[in-house]
């Protein structure tokens, strides 16, 4: 724990640094099946957002991205690091995007998956959905319903009993409904199209073509808006393509980091 924040570490510690942060979830746990691939060449720091697994359970007041922003910088302080690489997945490239307005001589460079500068209409129909799954029938039905939203049908098909085992595990650490609604609010609130065109971090807006949570297309005018932000398309893997197709999305990562 540093700055309130759970993290750990894999991979050489004298590597160049790579922070990673996890989507709506919060967890850093979701990126497992990347951390092999991406600990061979650097040191990878994958945390727990305010609010979420081992971290701090106090949130912010009120609960911004540019808060959730923040508490990077206080880890990167904590444990020494003054710039790092920042890979984030939908809230967490919302994150991603925050540092590069709010300190960007801490980044070297960014990754946005599946992210977008502001939400789109049908996200937000998305996350309305859900969160009336989630009044009407608690989190075990917002739990059941979530492989919906994040991973291709087929995949699901395949994946009946490791996806029941996961959201036994989810819901033994589930962050509260009312972590949630704020998350999903501040979600909601955020837009960086006044700014986004701004950034100079080198970025990398990575998105997914069947994704059901985040249409690509949002991730299309995240590169158009800046000439220092690049695009890479996945033709499938979902919303959580880093977990789905961990293969092809390393390669694209680590292609990206090296050039």
């Amino acid at each position: 724990m540093a700055a309130g924040l759970h993290y750990q570490e894999q991979g050489p510690g004298d590597a160049p640094p790579l922070i990673l942060s996890a989507g709506l979830g919060g967890a850093g746990g979701y990126w497992t099946p990347n951390l092999p691939a991406l600990a061979e060449s650097y040191r990878v720091i994958a945390y727990d957002h305010r609010g979420t697994g081992k971290s701090d359970p106090a949130l912010s007041d009120p609960v911004t991205i540019a808060a959730m922003a923040q508490d990077v910088v206080a880890l990167m302080d904590a444990i020494g690091i003054g710039r790092a690489c920042f890979m984030g997945h939908a809230l967490g490239g919302l994150i991603g995007l925050e540092l590069a307005r709010l300190a960007p001589a801490r980044l070297d460079k960014l990754i946005v998956v599946n992210g977008w500068a502001v939400t789109d209409p049908y996200t937000r129909r998305c996350f309305d959905a859900r969160l009336h799954i989630l009044a009407s029938g608690g989190p075990k039905a917002y739990l059941d319903a979530q492989p919906i939203f994040l991973f291709p049908a087929p995949w699901i098909s395949e994946n009946g009993e490791r996806l029941a085992r996961e959201t036994e595990a989810h819901l033994a650490h589930f962050q509260g409904e009312e972590t949630l609604k704020k998350r999903i609010a501040a979600i909601a609130a955020f837009d960086a199209r006044s700014w986004v065109g701004a950034l100079t971090t080198p970025t990398l807006a990575l998105a997914s073509r069947d994704d059901m949570l985040v249409p690509w297309t949002a991730s299309e005018r995240l590169a158009a808006a800046n000439d220092h932000v690049s695009l890479s398309l996945m033709d499938g893997g979902g919303h959580a393509c880093n977990l789905t197709d961990p293969a092809q999305f390393n390669r694209i990562v680590l292609d990206f980091l090296r050039s």
